[in-house]
């Protein structure tokens, strides 16, 4: 019976968020590397390719003109401005991993979010905060990847971003990446098991009780 839960239970879009510094994409990683049951929906996005991204694996990176004609054309579950640029949640991306019969993990802001809660209500949303609001800056220069003025935007933002922090399911303080990584997990796996998403059970129960 394990195993047809395994093949009988809906999957779920898992969606994790947090201000720019705070751990997300870190902690998205590491769950994958930990949990063959989940994949990454790849989004796409008009900001240029940075050093060491791939087309295709990291995002799908487009041109303006071909984010317009991708939502003009209901491309997207969900979308949004982020510094300037326009990030969207593919809707083939996300079946493709369902149909796999695997979850999907969604590296998506509050915007987004919201967006997709009014799709789809059956999301778990998770959101990651900093400890503090010197190590959120201590980190996005550890990053080396943006400029001072990039810097001072994302902290800007970031106030702005943690205020939607009561609109989640789950509030996590990412003190620890790899603690922090083992309560989303558990969240996770949690989440998997509620009655709802497993739709075997209704079959099971009923030749239980005749």
């Amino acid at each position: 019976m394990e195993i047809a839960a395994a093949i009988q239970r809906r999957g779920l879009l898992f969606v994790l968020s947090s201000p720019s510094g705070a751990g997300k994409s870190t902690i998205a990683q590491m769950l994958l590397s930990t949990d063959d049951g989940i994949a990454m929906s790849v989004s796409a996005t008009t900001r240029p390719m940075r050093p060491g991204e791939t087309d295709g694996v990291d995002y799908h990176f487009v041109t303006d003109a071909g984010f317009d004609r991708m939502v003009a054309g209901g491309e997207f579950l969900e979308w949004a401005h982020v510094f300037g640029h326009r990030y969207g949640t593919l809707k083939r991306e996300v079946m493709k991993v369902i149909e796999g019969g695997r979850d999907v993990l969604l590296d998506i802001d509050w915007q987004g979010t919201q967006q997709l809660k009014q799709v789809d209500p059956d999301i778990v949303r998770v959101f990651i905060l900093p400890p503090s609001t010197e190590e959120l800056e201590r980190r996005l220069r550890h990053r080396g990847t943006d400029s001072e003025e990039v810097i001072a935007r994302r902290m800007d933002r970031a106030a702005s971003e943690i205020s939607h922090w009561a609109e989640y399911d789950y509030v996590l303080i990412n003190n620890d990446a790899e603690k922090c990584r083992e309560l989303v997990h558990n969240i996770l796996k949690a989440e998997r098991l509620k009655a709802t998403r497993r739709v075997f059970l209704h079959d099971f129960v009923r030749g239980l009780i005749g």
